[in-house]
């Protein structure tokens, strides 16, 4: 493996650029409070182990190769996305006339979904998989076995993204006075499942890869 402090930085960049887990994470954090958060980064972290053991196995490489399986896996992903959105905005109308009490109850049904929201967002982005195989291969010696450095860059980009989601989490809920005011949720929840629709119609739009 070549170069392993300039493959760090550059997973600096990717995973602090804003994207589909931002927006969930922004969401859930302050609709179900730091565990919610904390469920919804360890959901993304799981995928993410995935689609290193596909990358490492060879498996992201055939969906991207295959017309028909990143169409399948990009069209799920943005039905998925959709989904998350309109569901954002369906309770952010249904909040304003819900009581209280109710809003609790919704508070601890969002944080049991949060980690299969954080899980699925990213599993089901095939972008993750293209990222892997064409960022991966610029460190990894020509001509040598890729299944050690994949592994560890893998790894690498996992425990990184944890890290700084889970800061994120924290500075999220540290400023929850503010964050966790009507006015605020409202307007986040509000801009989160409008920009969740966005990235889904993305994803939607996006080609196959050849």
């Amino acid at each position: 493996m070549e170069n392993f402090y300039m493959f760090v930085l550059m997973c600096i960049f990717f995973i602090i650029l804003p994207g589909p887990n931002t927006a969930i994470v922004t969401k859930n954090t302050v609709t179900a409070g730091k565990i919610g958060g904390f469920k919804t980064v360890s959901g993304i972290c799981c995928a993410l182990l995935i689609h290193t053991s596909a990358a490492v196995l060879g498996l992201s490489a055939i969906i991207v190769k295959s017309a028909l399986l990143f169409s399948v896996f990009k069209y799920v992903g943005a039905v998925y996305l959709i989904y998350l959105g309109v569901k954002t905005l369906w309770f952010l109308k249904k909040k304003e006339v819900a009581a209280s009490v109710e809003m609790n109850t919704k508070s601890k049904m969002v944080s049991t979904s949060c980690f299969k929201q954080g899980f699925l967002t990213n599993l089901l982005n095939p972008k993750v998989a293209i990222l892997f195989l064409t960022f991966f291969p610029q460190f990894v010696d020509p001509g040598s076995n890729t299944f050690l450095p994949f592994v560890i860059m893998g790894t690498t980009y996992t425990v990184m993204t944890a890290l700084w989601s889970f800061l994120y989490v924290y500075l999220i809920n540290h400023i929850s006075a503010f964050m966790k005011k009507p006015k605020t949720q409202n307007m986040i929840e509000g801009i989160t499942g409008t920009i969740l629709i966005g990235f889904g119609i993305r994803l939607f739009l996006e080609k196959a890869h050849n």
